[in-house]
């Protein structure tokens, strides 16, 4: 029986992902948790085989607690859950440690191979975030800028494009708004952009925001 912790803030996803899951007869829903510091915490039982972990939960932010969950239990697949498309965030998750990253409009289609992919001690790479790998590796001498900021800083950056405040910002990743404008200052300085309305520019022409 492979046993999942799923963590997400939503009832609907959470319930949803059980319902996909309780389908499958080797596979159960044992535990779940609704933010980042729930997450760190039920990953760390001996009984969960694989973890759901959405990004957008309350709490540290995501890279943190994946990051926390594989030094605390390496030997712990988790699969990052995401609305976000892998253009966004894909490379990031697998350079962190995670065994597979799917958009949750894909879920449905493509969560079981990918949890029995990673229980067996796999990763779950679909064609696209492929092509992302064989790319970075191949012209990783004509890195774009954004590739140059720390996981903090690329977190800050996007949240930034989306057009959050430095408050906002600030409890998301519970830190102070004075920690959040040191980021921005960095931001700024490594991408060579002069503003906010420079850096939503960029997100939106390299595909890390969606133009709404």
């Amino acid at each position: 029986m492979i046993r999942i912790l799923i963590a997400d803030d939503h009832f609907i996803v959470r319930a949803g992902l059980q319902k996909i899951i309780a389908d499958i007869g080797d596979m159960e829903c044992a535990d779940e948790a609704v933010n980042g510091y729930q997450a760190i915490e039920k990953a760390s039982r001996n009984d969960i085989d694989v973890a759901l972990l959405d990004i957008s939960m309350p709490g540290p932010d995501w890279l943190d607690v994946l990051k926390t969950i594989k030094q605390e239990n390496p030997g712990l697949p988790v699969l990052i859950l995401s609305v976000h498309p892998e253009k966004q965030y894909a490379v990031r998750a697998i350079k962190s440690g995670a065994s597979g990253y799917l958009t949750k409009d894909k879920a449905h289609d493509e969560l079981i191979t990918a949890i029995r992919r990673a229980a067996a001690g796999g990763r779950y790479i679909s064609t696209g975030l492929a092509e992302q790998l064989a790319d970075l590796i191949e012209f990783k001498q004509e890195s774009l800028s954004h590739e140059t900021l720390s996981d903090r800083e690329f977190t800050v950056m996007v949240m930034l494009a989306k057009g959050n405040s430095l408050s906002s910002i600030a409890r998301h990743l519970c830190v102070s708004p004075k920690t959040v404008s040191t980021y921005r200052t960095r931001i700024l300085d490594k991408m060579k952009l002069q503003g906010n309305a420079q850096i939503i520019h960029y997100a939106i022409k390299h595909g890390l925001i969606e133009n709404e």
